[in-house]
């Protein structure tokens, strides 16, 4: 027995509440996952409060199927969007995987020079004429494995991804305004840790050198129309970047809130113990 299904009910959706947020110049808060554990993903969702979860690629392990249950748990929820974090090798190839699960927004990590910026952008966008970009059409989860989606909606929805860059290397402070110059650009985040390295300091975010670099960074962002992206642990860190004009915030790790958590009230019932 034929049960047709109206192919406008799988319709992929375009919708991109960080771009949208981001458009309208309004604030944005994201959290961080080492998890691609959908059950996360959706307990977040909960809250109501996150416009988007970055899950950190860079550092933690993960298979290409966990990104797309990654991308349907976020689905599920019409506040809230995804972004994931980009090794520098091999960008491209992981952009295009990254995408193709349902995660709309990019943050590239190592950015050192323009061509990186340059590159990374082309990742993000569909070879079509004016884009300069270097994604292919396909057959992916982000468009409803080509059932769900046109051509012309699925390159609609890269055009809304967003493209955020590390600024974390002493090379991409050089070249500072020419990467933020470049058309596609839409947020960057300074690297305290890494910027530390390849300076050869080793030091706490807070030297006063690592302060000074991630002011400039943010007023330089600010100046050039690109939005400045800053990492705290808790609420109350967020109040100093505010009044330089930051209004772009990734709040707590999973893995931390969770060490954080055993580390306190393990200690304190230590003590009633006697331990």
């Amino acid at each position: 027995m034929s049960r047709p299904v109206d192919p406008k009910s799988l319709r992929k959706s375009t919708h991109n509440v960080l771009r949208e947020r981001l458009r309208d110049g309004k604030p944005t808060i994201g959290t961080h996952l080492m998890s691609v554990w959908p059950a996360m993903v959706e307990i977040i969702g909960y809250t109501g409060v996150m416009d988007y979860i970055e899950f950190s690629g860079e550092d933690a392990p993960y298979d290409l199927a966990s990104l797309e249950n990654f991308g349907r748990a976020v689905d599920l929820f019409d506040h809230m969007t995804s972004m994931m974090k980009i090794e520098q090798v091999p960008k491209e190839w992981l952009a295009s995987k990254a995408n193709g699960s349902g995660i709309q927004n990019l943050l590239f990590a190592d950015t050192r020079t323009i061509n990186d910026a340059q590159e990374a952008v082309a990742a993000v966008r569909h070879e079509t004429p004016g884009q300069n970009g270097v994604a292919g059409a396909g057959w992916k989860r982000d468009v409803g494995y080509g059932i769900g989606a046109t051509l012309e909606e699925g390159v609609k929805q890269r055009q809304e991804g967003v493209v955020a860059l590390m600024i974390e290397k002493a090379d991409a402070i050089e070249n500072l305004e020419g990467i933020l110059a470049i058309d596609g650009v839409d947020m960057i985040q300074f690297g305290p840790s890494d910027y530390s390295v390849t300076k050869g300091l080793y030091a706490d975010p807070e030297h006063a050198e690592i302060q000074k670099v991630q002011k400039h960074v943010n007023e330089t962002a600010i100046k050039m129309g690109v939005r400045p992206r800053v990492e705290i642990f808790h609420f109350e860190e967020a109040k100093p970047y505010m009044d330089a004009g930051v209004i772009d915030f990734c709040i707590g790790w999973d893995t931390r809130i969770v060490y954080d958590y055993c580390k306190e009230q393990g200690e304190e019932l230590a003590k009633l113990l006697g331990m």
